[in-house]
């Protein structure tokens, strides 16, 4: 059900490389990867820990909860949005991507999954 979801999103982002649903411990639950050589798990586990340091620093602001974050290296653009209570979607990009065309269909994305994440 969601690797079907995931790949209907992905299409839709010109330049998507990976879609990954991930749960709060950093585990992929379902991927779609066009490039073998990403490592999906590790971006994954990576990428949670990071959200918690940043979610942990809004706190301490009075920010409000972490929806969205984005990092650009010299060859990629990763993006990790929350879903549900725990879940979130990576998504990398290849460089040169529109980045706001992806996080618009993140955004679609979790309108879609989040019911069935409750």
């Amino acid at each position: 059900m969601f690797l079907e979801r995931l790949g209907k999103v992905i299409k839709r982002i010109d330049g998507a490389l990976a879609l990954s649903l991930v749960d709060a411990d950093g585990i992929p639950i379902e991927a779609v990867n066009s490039r073998p050589e990403i490592d999906l798990e590790a971006l994954a586990a990576e990428s949670v820990a990071q959200l918690r340091s940043v979610a942990t620093v809004d706190s301490e602001l009075a920010a409000g909860p972490l929806k969205h974050y984005c990092v650009t290296t010299a060859s990629q653009t990763l993006m990790v949005s929350s879903v549900a209570d725990g879940y979130c979607l990576l998504l990398v990009l290849d460089q040169g991507s529109n980045l706001g065309r992806a996080r618009y269909e993140l955004r679609r994305a979790q309108l879609l999954l989040e019911p069935d994440l409750r």
